[in-house]
């Protein structure tokens, strides 16, 4: 098969509760492992780590929003330029500084092993391709496996899913051909093979569906990248760059999420090398705390040209001001998942109103490029309001920069998805993707990416 230009979606996986031997920080503790098609939520609880959860609408509270299109100065932004020379990189810089932490860039060391070639799978509707990309020049070091599949028939370039899973590309893809990969073990504090048979947590992506309609599909194990537990800091990418005495970041470098960003770019670096990717259409999804990891990937990352974020909750498209399902304070726990941000975001655990940055503004910085937010109705541990409504205060930047926001401040029911460049769909159930909303992500997408026909 010659090469040919394959547009690439890269989508990171939903979260579980038995990954990583963590639970996820936004399906709610004690609730019931598995997708939120096949299970329903468990009720919310009513306190997590020690600290009150509030569950009424009525006592979000009230609170100001840090306003997008206004500098420090008090001068408001009124136009494209000012947003991008000035504004953008002041809120991105309080990104990095107050919740996920600085991550480097690009390693000089890093190089790609194209193991696997081209191998028809999938009943030969799919070519793959397989890529070690090696973080540094020890080949024993830190290192991930990325699987790329692009539809056989391809003759132009079309839009392909990658998965960051909580899961090796076999299982997250449904290739069990596929290299076999790990799994961290929090307990033994190491990687562990996983059984091929062994199945997906939340099952394998759509393969064919995407494939049929135009897409392609790429996967990896956010696991390889950096361990998903407390104190593992020392076992993934980020002990690459500790300083001489340091066993942790410093309070305003990368924490986890940042760790399994920079994992998602390293995979564009790749994608821009390889003849049968476009690399200008390349898209984010991701489910729960890699939902948080798309956002924060495409609003540091311009590459990426398409975020769909399922139930990212706290710490993503929710506004943390809205004492509402998980909080700040919740995220941040000791016994939780403080290592999943920069050691600075804990300041801001009992001090909310004065956090200079919120969900807002983060998806502020992705415009004016798509972004579909997808929640769910009996998800509240994951505030779903609270997403709809960081949507609306970021579409005057989104307008300012001529795309579309959610052009309403009216919540829609369930099923009543709203797609435009900024989009919001809420199925009926729990935490996660359910299989009803692949058709709305695939409308989304071929709206904004054009797949061939």
């Amino acid at each position: 098969m010659s090469l040919r230009r394959v547009t690439l979606i890269l989508a990171v996986g939903c979260c579980c509760l038995g990954c990583a031997g963590a639970q996820s920080s936004l399906q709610a503790p004690g609730a019931q492992r598995g997708s939120a098609a096949r299970r329903a939520p468990a009720p919310p609880p009513k306190v997590v780590a020690g600290i009150p959860v509030n569950y009424d609408q009525a006592k979000v509270g009230t609170y100001t929003l840090p306003d997008a299109l206004r500098l420090p100065n008090g001068q408001r932004v009124t136009n494209a330029k000012t947003w991008y020379n000035v504004r953008r990189p002041q809120i991105l810089h309080l990104f990095e500084e107050d919740q996920y932490g600085r991550m480097p860039g690009r390693p000089a060391a890093m190089t790609f092993d194209v193991f696997d070639q081209g191998t028809p799978v999938f009943n030969g509707a799919a070519i793959r391709k397989q890529v070690t990309i090696y973080f540094s020049a020890d080949k024993n070091g830190p290192h991930m496996d990325l699987a790329v599949y692009v539809p056989a028939n391809a003759n132009k370039p079309v839009p392909l899913l990658l998965n960051i899973s909580f899961t090796p590309n076999p299982q997250s893809v449904g290739d069990p051909t596929a290299k076999p990969g790990s799994m961290w073990n929090a307990k033994l504090k190491q990687r562990v093979p996983m059984a091929a048979n062994r199945p997906s947590f939340f099952g394998a992506l759509p393969a064919m569906t995407l494939l049929k309609a135009g897409f392609g599909v790429a996967a990896f194990n956010y696991a390889d990248v950096d361990p998903d537990a407390l104190g593992a800091v020392a076992y993934g990418v980020r002990a690459l760059y500790l300083k001489p005495g340091q066993t942790e970041p410093a309070p305003g470098e990368w924490g986890a999420i940042s760790a399994w960003a920079w994992g998602a770019s390293r995979a564009m670096d790749y994608l821009e090398t390889d003849p049968s990717v476009d690399a200008h259409r390349v898209a984010l999804y991701g489910v729960s705390r890699l939902g948080k990891t798309v956002l924060w990937t495409a609003a540091h990352d311009q590459r990426f040209a398409l975020v769909i974020a399922s139930c990212s909750g706290e710490g993503g498209a929710a506004l943390s001001r809205r004492d509402y399902g998980e909080t700040i304070a919740h995220l941040t726990a000791p016994s939780r998942y403080p290592y999943q941000f920069a050691a600075n975001y804990a300041k801001w655990a009992h001090d909310v109103n004065n956090f200079p940055v919120d969900a807002n503004l983060l998806l502020a910085l992705i415009a004016p490029r798509p972004v579909l937010l997808q929640t769910g109705d009996q998800d509240l541990w994951s505030d779903p309001k609270g997403e709809f409504l960081a949507a609306v205060a970021a579409g005057p930047v989104f307008k300012l920069l001529g795309a579309d926001g959610l052009d309403t401040t009216a919540w829609p029911p369930a099923g009543a998805a709203i797609l435009h460049t900024l989009g919001y769909e809420m199925h009926h159930g729990g935490h996660g993707t359910m299989p009803s909303d692949w058709p709305v992500y695939v409308k989304f997408l071929q709206m904004h990416l054009h797949p061939a026909s």
